[in-house]
This record gives structure tokens, sequence and C-alpha cells, in this order.
């Protein structure tokens, strides 16, 4: 089944990436081996899965065959892919980088496997019109798959930016990030077929504390009472969206995969198993 031929209200969930360290002994078996598929693990267990990877470096293509191999016996599972960094941080990537980064992608969008190309911007990134006009063209660039813009500025909170997006049916990522000034509050926006939620946890002491590592930065547990409302905003997503992908990123000590599971039942009342851990 293509992407485009889902089914009204596929809601999918799951962590951003697989291969983390101090998952072993918590999701992973302690006792995993070199061996031991984290992918096609976590594949059993999740619908979605974002990778984080390509972010910080272009994959081959021949990589994210594999990748596609490794879920065959999956065929509800789909992928997210963050673009590359070099597109949206450092604004240093050539034309070279943008012929790789649609080889890598191009074995996941031909066998279906897709949902979406996460295009993630930096807080520094401000609602400009020099920036908007920025953040159009990269997107165009992209425009042969479906794409999920992630701004975290509070300046990106308009009507007209969500105007925009929906002209160009590109989805608005909803974010749940630490309650700081100028950082961009809670929505439940749906621009195109597609919508996209991300949360990042609310560990504000360590979110622009210079020197903090990504690990503490994103080391948060949600509470029940804190899903709760996004529950019912990922509800109301799906009442107009064909697909909603909502992902985990609180990453550290396999946080995201526990609230994942809880936002799993919290949707649907079912209970699934679990890592014993």
């Amino acid at each position: 089944m293509r992407p485009d031929e889902l089914a009204p209200s596929t809601i999918r969930t799951g962590p951003a990436g697989w291969s983390y360290p101090d998952w072993k002994g918590v999701v992973y078996p302690a006792k995993a081996g070199r061996y031991f598929d984290h992918l096609a693990y976590m594949a059993g267990l999740f619908d979605v899965l974002e990778v984080d990877s390509t972010f910080y470096r272009i994959p081959e293509p021949l990589k994210t065959g594999e990748w596609l191999r490794r879920v065959a016996d999956r065929p509800r599972f789909r992928f997210t892919v963050k673009l590359f960094q070099g597109f949206t941080h450092t604004r240093k990537a050539s034309l070279v980088d943008e012929r790789a980064f649609h080889r890598a992608v191009e074995p996941l969008a031909r066998f279906g496997r897709l949902s979406a190309v996460l295009v993630q911007w930096p807080w520094s990134f401000r609602n400009t019109p020099e920036n908007r006009q920025v953040l159009l063209d990269l997107c165009t660039r992209f425009s042969a798959y479906p794409l999920a813009v992630e701004v975290r500025h509070a300046s990106w909170g308009h009507k007209d930016v969500l105007k925009l997006l929906r002209e160009r049916n590109l989805a608005f990522c909803n974010v749940d990030q630490p309650a700081l000034a100028q950082c961009l509050g809670p929505t439940g926006a749906v621009t195109s077929r597609l919508a996209y939620f991300r949360f990042h946890g609310r560990n504000a002491a360590s979110w622009f504390t210079e020197g903090a590592g990504r690990d503490e930065r994103y080391n948060y547990l949600y509470s029940p009472g804190e899903l709760a409302p996004w529950v019912e905003a990922v509800r109301g997503a799906a009442s107009v969206a064909e697909e909603v992908v909502v992902i985990f990123n609180n990453h550290f000590r396999g946080k995201a995969t526990a609230n994942a599971f809880e936002f799993q039942h919290a949707l649907t009342g079912t209970l699934q198993p679990v890592p014993e851990p």
C-alpha cells in the first residue's frame, strides 16, 4: 500500500531514532549482541520511526535499501527522514549534497515506506520575509516527497504562516517543547494531507544552556496528564488529515519509547507487549 492510498485517520506513533547506547538494558535486551537488529526490533513495536541520523550525515542508497529489507515483514511500518542539517542549520549544503539526499531517500519513497521528510529549522530561524522565501525555496527543491516543516520560534505562530504552508501543501509540524520565551507554543495545525507532531520534552533548565549535551536536553518523561491534551489534538487532526505522525524525541534512556507506548494506549485503549526492562 502506498502512502497516498492510506485510509483516512491513519495514526502512526513512534520514537525518533533507534540507535542509542543508553537504550541497552532499557529498551533493548541487556545481552543484545553485535548481530542484534535494533531496527527490526523497533519495527515490531511501532509503525513509524523518525530517522535522526540523516540530519547529521546523508546515507548511501544501499543503506536505506537495507533498512527496507529489515522491515519487509511489517507492511504497515513507515519511516520519516530528517533533512540533512547542511540545508537548514549551517546552510552550506551543496548541489552534490542535494543529489545525494535524493538518492538516499528514493528507495524509501519508491517502495511506499516514506511518510515524510522533516525539514527542521533551528530556534534562531525567525519569521521574516527573507526566511519565508528561504523556507519555500528549500521545500521546492525537495517537493518530490511529502514534507513536514518544523519551526521552533514563536514568530512563526501566525495564521498567515499556516495559510502559506497550506497553499504549498506543506505539513506544519506541531511541537511540544519547553515553555520558554519566544518558543513556539502548542498547536494542532493541519495544513496538508499529513499532520505531524513532535515531542521534545520540557527540560527547560537545559534547553538553551550552553554545554548541555543532547542527552540532557532531551532527558524528560511526560506524565499522562501532560500528554492528555495532545491526545485530543491528535484525534482532532485525524478527523481532517489522511495520515497523522506522532514522534517522541525525548530519547534519553528510552523515555521516548515509554511515552510512545502510553500515547498509543491513550489513543486506542489497547495494550500491547512492551520490552520487559
